[in-house]
């Protein structure tokens, strides 16, 4: 968007950049809603749009699928997921550094009720699940060099440790968010996956 641009630029956001702000807003906010009230495949772009005051023309130009109405921008939580990682001072460990990036990606959400809502369509929808695990394996392919470069004895990628590690921290995230969501929001997110590494590294 325009206004992550200038945003990113560091300039002053214009009106028309707030007015796109806030219709975005608020086209979400109905999709959010419309998705948690009914299911997110019985919801229609149509409905979305008429509830949300816009003309479906209108809301394709801010979200090119049904899919980012719930999830956002996937392909940007991918870039700030292994911007992280990648930004990492030299000297953190594979874990450390992919705990970074897992914080910076839940950090994206609006606020702790939004990410409720989120996470818990994605594991209750089997259609969105099955995206979420598509573009997954696209992530966790664009992190293994990342990650590799931090792993003391692995040679290229021939070796298998990068990718298990990369692997483990998604199912860690999944953990969490499957014992967040089963908990109605208990506790803390970071905490969850925190304990969740714990487990799977074997340390108390």
């Amino acid at each position: 968007m325009k206004q992550e641009a200038k945003a990113a630029a560091g300039g002053p956001a214009t009106l028309w950049d707030r007015t796109r702000q806030l219709a975005s807003r608020e086209i979400l906010d109905t999709a959010l809603r419309l998705f948690t009230e009914q299911g997110y495949d019985e919801t229609t772009i149509a409905q979305i749009a008429r509830e949300a005051g816009v003309s479906q023309r209108t809301l394709f130009r801010y979200f090119g699928t049904k899919e980012e109405l719930l999830g956002g921008d996937q392909e940007r939580f991918g870039r700030v997921l292994t911007e992280t990682v990648g930004g990492q001072p030299a000297g953190t460990g594979a874990w450390e550094a992919l705990r970074a990036g897992v914080a910076a990606v839940l950090a994206l959400h609006e606020s702790r009720e939004d990410a409720l809502e989120r996470f818990r369509l994605l594991h209750r929808t089997a259609s969105l699940r099955a995206g979420w695990l598509e573009k997954r394996l696209r992530f966790q392919e664009d992190l293994l060099p990342l990650v590799e470069a931090r792993m003391d004895g692995v040679r290229d990628s021939s070796d298998p440790g990068a990718r298990a590690v990369v692997a483990a921290a998604f199912a860690c995230l999944d953990a969490a968010t499957t014992t967040w969501v089963a908990g109605d929001g208990e506790g803390d997110l970071m905490d969850l996956y925190d304990r969740s590494v714990a487990a799977v590294r074997g340390r108390p």
